[in-house]
C-alpha cells in the first residue's frame, strides 16, 4: 500500500468500525428491549447489520479514494462532485441491508406493513429510507472530514519542515558567506610582502611562505566548519597577525594571550578574524608610530570574552563601524541570538577595543544553525 494512503485507510477504518460497532450495540440493545415486551422486530438483527456495515466497508475506501482524487478545488465545482459520492455511498445502503437480511435469513422473519397501492407503500418506505440515507451520509461526512482533515494537516507539516529547510540552508548559506569574508586586500598584501622579501632575504621569505600556507590551510578548514576550538581560532589570528608582523616588522607588535581552561572551548570559527584585520589596518592608518595589538580570550560565569585592541593615533579618532563588525554580528545573531554580543569602542587606556561576548560552548554540542 502506498505509504500515503496508509494513515488515510487507517482513520477511515477505525472510523467505520466505531460506527459499526455502535450501530450493532443499538441495535442489539433495542431489539433486546422490544423482546423482553414481546414486541416485533422493528430494527433488523444486529447480525444483519454487521454485514451490512462489512459489505459498506470497501464502497466507503473506495469513495474516500475517489474523493482524495476529485480534491476540493475549485471549491464550487467540487462540493457539488462530492456531494454527489457522498449521496452514492448513503443510497446503497438500504440495498446492503435488505442483502444482509437474505444472507443472514432475516428477510422472511421480518414483519411486513399491509399496503393497498404503490403511493401507500412509497409513504410507508419512504422515512425509512431518508432516514437511512441521512444517517450513513452524515457518517461518511465524518469520515471524510477525518481524512480531508488529516491531509491539510499533513500538507502544513510538509510545507512547515520544507520552509525550515530552506531556511536551514539560507541560514547556512549566509554564514559560509560570513565567514569567508576575509579580506580579500590582506591576502594580496600578505603576497606583496612575500614578493618583496624574496630578493633580499630569500630565507625569510621561504619561511613566509611556510606560515603563509600554513594559514591558507586553517582558511580552508574554517571554510568547512561552522565551529571549531577556541585554541584553533586563537592560533589563525597568531598567524595572521605574525604575517602582518613581517610586513611591517618596525612598526606592529603582537600580543596574544588566552586562559589555558578555555583553549578547548567552542567558537563560530573566524569570529575574531574581522576584529583583528581592523585592529592591524586602523591602528596602522593616520600616522607613523608604533602599534600594539592585543588578543586575549577570558571565561567567566559560563560567558566567553574574546577582546582585541590597538593602539590609536593621536588624534583618538576611529571611522565608524564596517562590514567586519556587522559580519560578527550577523553571524551572533543567527547563532546566539541575545544571548551574544559585539562592540568596539575606545578603551580606558586610550586604546581601541573590539569586544565579543558569547556563551561558553564546553564540547562539541554547539548550537545549530536555524
Amino acid at each position: 500500500m502506498n505509504s500515503r494512503m496508509r494513515v488515510p485507510v487507517l482513520i477511515v477504518t477505525a472510523f467505520w468500525a466505531y460506527v459499526s460497532a455502535s450501530a450493532i450495540l443499538y441495535a442489539k440493545s433495542v431489539q433486546d428491549l422490544l423482546g423482553a415486551l414481546h414486541a416485533a422486530d422493528f430494527l433488523a438483527p444486529w447480525k444483519a447489520q454487521a454485514l451490512q456495515h462489512a459489505l459498506l466497508y470497501p464502497v466507503l475506501l473506495g469513495c474516500a479514494w475517489v474523493s482524495r482524487r476529485i480534491g476540493w478545488q475549485p471549491f464550487a465545482r467540487r462540493f457539488a462532485l462530492q456531494t454527489l459520492l457522498g449521496l452514492a455511498f448513503a443510497g446503497i445502503a438500504v440495498p446492503c441491508l435488505a442483502l444482509a437480511d437474505a444472507i443472514t435469513g432475516n428477510l422472511a422473519a421480518a414483519p411486513h406493513v399491509p399496503v393497498s397501492s404503490v403511493g401507500q407503500a412509497i409513504a410507508v418506505e419512504a422515512p425509512a429510507l431518508l432516514s437511512s440515507v441521512m444517517r450513513f451520509l452524515l457518517s461518511y461526512a465524518f469520515a471524510m472530514a477525518l481524512v480531508t482533515g488529516f491531509e491539510l494537516y499533513r500538507k502544513l507539516r510538509d510545507s512547515e519542515m520544507h520552509s525550515a529547510s530552506l531556511a536551514r540552508e539560507l541560514a547556512t548559506a549566509r554564514l559560509a558567506t560570513l565567514r569567508m569574508q576575509l579580506s580579500p586586500h590582506s591576502l594580496f598584501n600578505l603576497l606583496h610582502t612575500i614578493h618583496g622579501q624574496i630578493e633580499w632575504d630569500p630565507e625569510a621569505a621561504r619561511a613566509l611562505v611556510i606560515r603563509f600556507g600554513d594559514f591558507l590551510r586553517r582558511l580552508l578548514k574554517a571554510s568547512e566548519r561552522e565551529f571549531w576550538r577556541l585554541a584553533e581560532e586563537i592560533e589563525f589570528a597568531r598567524l595572521y597577525l605574525e604575517l602582518q608582523q613581517k610586513r611591517f616588522a618596525d612598526r606592529l607588535t603582537v600580543s596574544v594571550r588566552e586562559e589555558e581552561a578555555s583553549a578547548a572551548v567552542w567558537v563560530p570559527s573566524l569570529i575574531l578574524q574581522p576584529l583583528v584585520e581592523n585592529a592591524v589596518v586602523h591602528g596602522l592608518a593616520g600616522h607613523h608610530g608604533p602599534v600594539s595589538v592585543s588578543v586575549a580570550a577570558v571565561s567567566a560565569g559560563g560567558v566567553l570574552t574574546l577582546r582585541v585592541s590597538n593602539t590609536m593615533s593621536g588624534n583618538g579618532r576611529r571611522a565608524a563601524d564596517g562590514i567586519g563588525l556587522k559580519n560578527v554580528r550577523d553571524r551572533l545573531e543567527i547563532h546566539f541570538g541575545a544571548a551574544a554580543s559585539v562592540r568596539a569602542a575606545p578603551g580606558a587606556s586610550g586604546e581601541w577595543v573590539g569586544e565579543i561576548r558569547l556563551p561558553r560552548l564546553p564540547d562539541v554540542r554547539v548550537p545549530s544553525v536555524s
